[in-house]
């Protein structure tokens, strides 16, 4: 069960606006179609609004809900020749049609909720590299300078920043973002995508990657390579070793001059040995 705040102009309550929804056991509270009611209203999992006779008022109202930061699902009622009139910028989670059977008004609430909660339980802020996102402040930003994104191209990069590396095709990123209601084609995909890379700039663009006939991943970036690695220090034997001071002083101690002396012997041992002809270890002929 859960609560639900339905804002609506008409008289006659949950009833008149969708029916279905009296028939449920949830909660209703009904408050007037408009943004300021919502200031001294208690919580709510979900707010209703009522969108099925002034299209430009709920649109209006929906967008001043978003920009405010309404923090639970926003649910449409329409009529059917409403549905053509709402798009992605209404910032609504789901549309309900005001026939619709208890069971579907029961599905939609149920979905939208769990939805928000899954989000809830998400990371508020995301990181990848130099681009950083707040899921609960709707903004990003990109070496430290937000990136100026709709609410539609917010979400769309959000979502692929979560999966990084998987790859979705242009009906699943609208399905995923847009919803399954969303009437318009994959088109509006590929024309959020170039909008999304241009505001990233040529340096960045790349992030979000084409996979070609199929559609589109983000790429992470790439850790830099560690400085001061040369070919060979990791090859098949393992790290190169520097010799050790001891395996140094037997090569030393090994390396003898033509004259029989140790390399390492002191400059007078050896001019020493040098004068009389012999090394200094012969003994003398008796």
């Amino acid at each position: 069960m859960a609560d639900v705040l339905l804002l609506t102009s008409a008289a006659g309550g949950p009833a008149q606006v969708l029916p279905a929804l009296g028939l449920l056991a949830h909660r209703v509270r009904v408050l007037p179609l408009e943004p300021a009611a919502l200031l001294d209203s208690p919580g709510c999992d979900v707010v209703v609004l009522d969108a099925r006779r002034d299209l430009v008022a709920a649109r209006t109202t929906c967008r001043l809900l978003r920009t405010t930061g309404l923090a639970v699902p926003l649910v449409l009622v329409l009529t059917e020749g409403g549905l053509t009139a709402v798009n992605a910028a209404w910032g609504a989670d789901d549309v309900i049609l005001e026939n619709a059977s208890p069971a579907e008004v029961e599905t939609r609430l149920r979905l939208v909720v769990e939805r928000a909660a899954a989000r809830d339980d998400a990371p508020e802020e995301i990181s990848s590299g130099e681009l950083t996102i707040d899921a609960g402040g709707y903004t990003a930003r990109l070496r430290g300078h937000p990136l100026d994104l709709t609410y539609k191209e917010f979400e769309l990069l959000k979502y692929l920043v979560q999966h990084p590396g998987r790859v979705f095709t242009r009906a699943q990123l609208l399905h995923e973002v847009w919803g399954y209601d969303y009437y318009g084609g994959t088109r509006t995909v590929d024309v959020h995508v170039r909008r999304l890379r241009a505001k990233l700039g040529p340096e960045s663009e790349q992030l979000i990657g084409t996979v070609r006939n199929v559609g589109y991943r983000f790429d992470p970036p790439r850790a830099p390579r560690e400085p001061g690695l040369r070919r060979g220090q990791f090859g098949v034997h393992g790290p190169a070793q520097e010799p050790t001071d001891d395996a140094a002083d037997l090569r030393r101690t090994d390396r003898r001059d033509p004259r029989g002396t140790f390399d390492d012997q002191p400059a007078g041992l050896r001019n020493a040995g040098a004068t009389t002809g012999r090394s200094h270890l012969t003994p003398p002929a008796g």
